[in-house]
């Protein structure tokens, strides 16, 4: 009886042991490979939004965020934008690019444009995000007039280039998403290619603040109406034979100079960007918490008045 009750608790305990080394603790279970060549593909599906630049969704939309948008971001920020002169240089549509770290960068940035400008205004958004749904593709495309791409690879689409064509100001977020600690990640270069293949200018606007009253994984901005600066540089074009590859890098540098104005003077920041000592805004090689805290530190507004209107 001893003999058999020991056996049998040995071939328990083997068998768990067979079962934990085989279980994938916290993961999805993987398809075996001889199912793999049988799983059906997920359909790709293009969310239409053409729709929302015709003139009945873009008097819609003029009135939600100039309205209800306008009120909210004003309560909840005290948004600081500056260099908007730098748009007169423009005599035709531009691709805007900036850096990103919360979901407050697009309202922000919208909100800053001058009135035509911003009516003319398309977003790039990550398809697998804004458009994985009808009702987050609907509501985006009204409210911000978004268009979906694809940040995973997968065919170029047309749709900036027919927007540009068009007469339409095109936003796009070259880091592709969200940065997790509020400091730039590496640029890609599609905004660089389209520039280059259409032709037009690049306007660089460094946004700083953003992830410290509203983070990642946050879904409201954080108390106190926090200070939000939104700087516009001139326009950047590609010279005659510089490639996307060539003109991407200076794209990134633009950027870094305009957040490194806001930390210190346009002066300081123009001498030390002429030198190519401006300082890196990839955060500091350290601990993930270290570089957070680091980013939330709070920016001083130039504005003591509380508004909810312009």
């Amino acid at each position: 009886m001893g003999t058999s009750l020991v056996k049998f608790s040995r071939d328990t305990a083997r068998d768990v042991k067979q079962v934990a080394r085989g279980w994938r603790w916290g993961r999805r279970p993987q398809v075996p490979r001889s199912a793999e060549p049988y799983v059906i593909p997920k359909e790709s599906t293009v969310f239409p939004t053409k729709w929302a630049r015709t003139p009945g969704a873009i008097a819609v939309r003029d009135l939600i965020q100039k309205g209800p948008l306008n009120a909210i971001l004003n309560f909840e920020v005290s948004p600081q934008v500056s260099g908007l002169d730098s748009l007169l240089k423009l005599d035709g549509p531009a691709i805007i690019v900036a850096n990103h770290s919360s979901h407050l960068d697009t309202p922000l940035l919208l909100l800053s444009l001058p009135d035509a400008m911003r009516r003319k205004t398309a977003f790039a958004a990550a398809a697998d995000y804004f458009f994985d749904t009808w009702w987050r593709a609907a509501g985006s495309a009204i409210v911000f007039n978004t268009f979906p791409i694809e940040r995973r690879g997968g065919n170029l689409s047309s749709t900036p280039g027919d927007l540009l064509a068009d007469g339409w100001n095109v936003v796009v977020f070259p880091e592709g998403t969200r940065s997790p600690d509020g400091w730039i990640q590496r640029f890609r270069m599609g905004a660089a290619y389209l520039a280059v293949e259409h032709n037009v200018p690049i306007i660089p606007v460094g946004i700083k603040g953003s992830f410290a009253a509203m983070p990642r994984g946050r879904g409201w901005p954080v108390p106190g109406r926090p200070a939000v600066h939104v700087r516009y540089g001139d326009p950047l074009h590609a010279a005659e034979g510089e490639s996307a590859r060539d003109f991407a890098p200076r794209i990134a540098a633009a950027v870094s100079a305009l957040l490194d104005e806001e930390s210190t003077t346009w002066y300081e920041a123009r001498r030390r960007a002429a030198l190519g000592a401006s300082p890196s805004q990839t955060g500091p090689e350290a601990a993930r918490w270290r570089r957070v805290w680091e980013s939330t530190r709070p920016m001083k507004s130039t504005d003591g008045r509380r508004r909810a209107w312009k």
